[in-house]
């Protein structure tokens, strides 16, 4: 007999700003961008930063070019869900390592946005079963944890401080979408078409990836109606959440 599925907890929607930090170009259309249109939509601010622009991500294109392309890309996906602020650190894609050259670039960019929530994605060594993890999600996801609480202390990191990046203790919980763990959702349901078309977006991408007859709006509406059933929900979004603050 099957087992029933876990029933997920909404998440908390009582914050303002979030920040989603993530490898790639394409990384938050594939898991996550269809709640970023819902939280825009109730007047959040939420701001993107890529840490490679996935000039490694088409076999056809040579890097040089394909950065140009992936970065527009992100910009116009990012648009149509709302989000006008799109930082590239342009870190080289496909060979990121976990450490604390990572963790000091992306405390710099907590500190800089000040966020409520940081979003990432799963850094979980595969995506359930046997479906592993690409290498790059693995050391942002990581880096992402260590970096929210790194950038509210001024010891860590102290030069930035000293050039007048203030530290940010702010941070009360990161959000890492499509992991495995999840343990809440957020209801998608009236701005999915929003996600599709900000997957779409990425048609060079898709395009270069060379899945024959594969389609946007079935592959995600596979994954969103499947955790949309645990929320009670037509459609919804995954998310592992880690409470930053002591004893929580």
């Amino acid at each position: 007999m099957a087992e029933t599925p876990v029933p997920l907890q909404p998440l908390d929607e009582d914050w303002q700003r979030a920040l989603c930090i993530v490898a790639h170009p394409d990384d938050m259309e594939f898991g996550a961008a269809a709640a970023v249109a819902r939280w825009t939509g109730q007047g959040k601010t939420v701001v993107y930063c890529m840490v490679t622009s996935g000039e490694a991500g088409i076999d056809g294109l040579d890097p040089d070019a394909c950065r140009t392309v992936r970065e527009a890309e992100q910009v116009t996906s990012a648009e149509i869900v709302g989000v006008d602020v799109v930082d590239f650190l342009r870190q080289p894609d496909g060979v990121l390592e976990y450490g604390t050259a990572l963790r000091r670039d992306l405390a710099a960019v907590v500190r800089r946005h000040r966020p409520d929530i940081v979003i990432t994605g799963n850094f979980h060594p595969t995506w359930g079963g046997r479906n592993l993890n690409q290498a790059d999600h693995i050391a942002v996801g990581r880096a992402v944890l260590d970096a929210a609480r790194d950038a509210g202390n001024r010891w860590i990191f102290a030069e930035q401080v000293a050039n007048g990046l203030e530290p940010w203790g702010g941070v009360r919980e990161v959000w890492a979408f499509g992991s495995p763990e999840s343990t809440h959702a957020v209801d998608t349901t009236a701005t999915f078409d929003a996600g599709v078309e900000s997957l779409q977006a990425h048609a060079a991408y898709i395009d270069g990836l060379g899945w024959e007859n594969w389609d946007p709006r079935e592959f995600l509406e596979g994954m969103a109606r499947a955790t949309g059933s645990r929320l009670g929900v037509p459609f919804a979004a995954p998310f592992e959440v880690f409470p930053l603050g002591w004893g929580e």
